[in-house]
């Protein structure tokens, strides 16, 4: 009894060493440093373009004659680009991910994906512009419009997709899989009602990624969808999409470093930061219904 007692307390003493408590303060201080960074990254953007956010801001187009300035066009382009890409995205992304971790037998062919997956997700965003402008304006005759930008950014964004999706139905525990199968019930069953619930919130983490590297994609928006956003959205959506325009990240590309107006691109900034966090709130808000049903 007394050497159990011993040789816990030495457990006990390893596990508080010096320098196991200087390395998770260590830790604690990068985490404090990175959170201090973001907020303060993100309240500077805040302080010096809500300013310039007005009224006829959001709700006009950008008039030279009148030499008034608007982004609403802007608007309406970003948020087609990021609805209709994770409408083509996420089924794309989660089914592949789903048919690689649950169904694919070969494990070089499953390898052989996960390092195509891993090399386009470093590729440089301006050489998806020039395939983009190669296959999808050229090619395929859409020429330079909102909509070779979705089928660009589509082809940008599936490898975070797939990866997150895949690492995310990876931590699910066997023993779900192994209790629903044994129950008697068919793969596709326990995939739809047992791992896409349990692996939902690493979907939700890709989707949000997603979404970040849509809405500040500029090089490859540019070469696809054009770099004017002149004139109010008419028609339906198909003729809209079937036009060119740039979209936020684009137009505070073009307001910073071409026209040397700052004031303007925090505006611009800022309008995007509260797109962002408002749609990765409402994605969060679904995946949150969704669990409960």
């Amino acid at each position: 009894m007394v050497d159990v007692l011993a040789n816990n307390r030495k457990i006990t003493d390893k596990k508080n060493r010096p320098f196991e408590k200087i390395f998770y303060s260590a830790i604690f201080i990068v985490a404090g440093l990175v959170l201090a960074m973001v907020i303060y990254f993100i309240a500077v953007i805040l302080i010096r373009g809500l300013p310039a956010v007005t009224w006829s801001f959001l709700t006009t187009a950008p008039n030279p004659i009148k030499k008034t300035i608007g982004i609403f066009p802007s608007i309406v382009n970003t948020l087609y680009i990021i609805v209709f890409t994770l409408i083509i995205c996420v089924p794309i992304g989660v089914g592949g991910a789903i048919y690689l971790n649950e169904y694919a037998k070969n494990k070089k062919f499953v390898r052989v994906i996960e390092f195509a997956t891993e090399t386009l997700s470093g590729i440089p965003s301006i050489l998806y512009g020039v395939f983009g402008y190669v296959v999808f304006c050229l090619m395929f005759g859409l020429k330079v419009s909102l909509l070779a930008g979705i089928f660009t950014l589509t082809i940008m964004v599936l490898p975070i997709m797939i990866r997150t999706s895949q690492e995310a139905l990876r931590s699910v525990p066997k023993s779900y899989r192994e209790g629903a199968l044994g129950m008697g019930a068919t793969k596709w069953y326990m995939v739809r009602t047992i791992l896409l619930p349990s692996s939902l919130g690493g979907i939700l983490t890709g989707i949000i990624l997603s979404i970040g590297r849509m809405v500040s994609e500029s090089a490859a928006l540019l070469l696809v969808a054009g770099g004017s956003a002149m004139y109010m959205p008419k028609g339906s959506i198909l003729d809209q999409l079937s036009g060119s325009g740039s979209t936020l990240s684009v137009e505070l590309y073009r307001y910073a470093y071409s026209r040397g107006d700052n004031q303007t691109a925090f505006g611009i900034a800022a309008v995007l930061i509260i797109i962002v966090i408002l749609l990765n709130l409402l994605t969060r808000y679904i995946a949150e219904r969704l669990n409960k049903k």
